[in-house]
């Protein structure tokens, strides 16, 4: 069974939000499918979207769990991203929460980081 997923993000202004997701995910959309969405494709079948619906804009909440977390998250930093929030829970799966400018939260997790000869 395929599954494609669209996970949507409601923004207020298209083009502000446009710039921020370049600099977030590091590249343009994948597509666009009309004036008003920017779609791009996180990895095969897994999308995530900003679509101008400014009454809903800043009540996203996505996680999205990477193998290369670190990396992203350099990655992110060096285009002038930095996360809103980072956590390390209990179990030391980690987390960086990023705040797009209507508020909606994108969250990136990764793996507990492992100590060399565990």
């Amino acid at each position: 069974m395929t599954v494609d997923l669209f996970a949507g993000i409601p923004v207020a202004d298209y083009q502000r939000a446009l710039a921020w997701y370049e600099r977030l995910l590091g590249s343009g959309p994948s597509f666009l499918p009309n004036d008003t969405e920017a779609v791009w494709e996180l990895a095969e079948h897994r999308y995530v979207f900003i679509e101008v619906r400014p009454e809903h804009a800043g009540h996203a909440m996505h996680t999205v769990f990477l193998d290369d977390f670190d990396a992203r998250v350099r990655e992110m930093a060096d285009r002038g991203i930095e996360p809103a929030l980072s956590e390390t829970y209990e179990n030391g799966v980690r987390k960086a929460t990023y705040r797009d400018p209507d508020g909606n939260e994108i969250g990136f997790g990764g793996a507990p980081l492992t100590v060399p000869g565990d």
